[in-house]
């Protein structure tokens, strides 16, 4: 008992000093980022989940002064190459698989914060390069308004016999095209080499003249155009909210499975002002930060450790939706495959459309 009771002592005496020194970091950490007094970022506008509330968090809390360029994320990643010591951006916000290519080009620098134990290990780099801050999953934005009440689908399998008009959007432009058309091959038994089954289910509903090829937005929505669009679930929750009649939409996660992706931050190696670049990405993964994206209708990466307030939980979809989802296994194999994507598609889908 006595051993027992000393190994408990130590550990929690370890714990203590653990939490403590983490503590006594942050404080340096908070100091050296005040002193620089600024935090530049690229592709982190206010208007994109909800970066706006972070902006100002920070300037309240720490004075940092902030400066925003809206820029994609191969071009976040360009410029950080291009500058080098001639930087003029801290930190960038990039798709999931842009994280890796960062690292390979050598222009980021690592940074964990205290929250990483909380991250899965899928959505974020071992050594701290990245970390997926929030999630998108690919979903079905549903017009109810336009279909009998039991024809509105809840799965991929039920767009193979419906009569309304699905929309997937420009799989040779658009990245939540082409991870909708993964999301498919992954609830049909494909994977990152082998989207057949997808195209096959697109190929079939081209031939009954039901695939639109209208971009699923607000406009083409509410205009009738498509019934069912796919779209990150993100995005959807965002056009429902800015419909006309919102009530007349429903955003759901198909229920037989989908894909999981998400947006890391990258702190610039050469940043002038890494502290506070360091001490954004500790914010973001904070209760706070984490609460502020939901409040874009992004879902924190955190969602299952967080306790959101009623009105932000309103905005997101339940946790429960989000069961049968699977994150990308292979990179390079999707990397490979996306690539290809569009001739495929002309090939065995756009050729079928009536």
């Amino acid at each position: 008992m006595k051993k027992l009771f000393l190994a408990s002592l130590l550990g929690s005496t370890i714990a203590m000093c653990t939490a403590a020194m983490a503590a006594d970091d942050l404080k340096t950490l908070e100091a050296a980022a005040k002193a620089e007094g600024a935090v530049n970022s690229v592709g982190m506008p206010d208007d994109w989940a909800n970066w706006k509330g972070t902006w100002e968090d920070l300037a309240k809390t720490y004075g940092l002064k902030h400066i925003d360029t809206d820029m994609s994320s191969a071009q976040e990643i360009a410029k950080f190459a291009a500058e080098k010591d001639n930087a003029s951006a801290d930190i960038g916000d990039v798709g999931a698989a842009f994280g890796p290519i960062a690292v390979k080009q050598g222009v980021v620098q690592p940074y964990k914060p205290t929250t990483w134990a909380q991250v899965p290990d899928w959505a974020k780099d071992k050594d701290g390069n990245w970390a997926l801050a929030y999630t998108g999953t690919i979903a079905f934005i549903v017009n109810k308004k336009l279909l009998h009440g039991s024809e509105a689908p809840t799965k991929w399998a039920d767009l193979k016999t419906g009569k309304y008009k699905v929309s997937i959007g420009d799989v040779s432009t658009a990245a939540q095209a082409a991870n909708g058309v993964l999301a498919a091959a992954l609830a049909n038994g494909g994977d990152e080499k082998n989207l057949q089954p997808a195209l096959l289910l697109f190929a079939d509903i081209a031939k009954q003249g039901r695939l639109s090829m209208a971009n699923p937005t607000i406009a083409t929505m509410e205009k009738g155009e498509i019934e069912v669009g796919v779209v990150w679930d993100f995005n959807g929750l965002s056009y429902k909210a800015k419909m006309a009649n919102p009530d007349d939409y429903v955003v759901l996660i198909p229920s037989d499975g989908s894909v999981i992706s998400g947006y890391t931050t990258i702190i610039n190696k050469y940043a002038k002002n890494p502290n506070a670049a360091k001490l954004t990405r500790e914010y973001i993964f904070s209760d706070a930060g984490q609460i502020n994206l939901a409040k874009g209708n992004a879902r924190p990466i955190r969602a299952e450790h967080l306790t959101l307030p009623a009105e932000v939980k309103a905005k997101l979809l339940p946790n429960e939706q989000y069961k049968k989802v699977t994150p990308i296994k292979d990179a390079d194999a999707w990397e490979k495959t996306s690539k290809a994507l569009p001739q495929k598609w002309n090939e065995e889908v756009i050729v079928n459309m009536q």
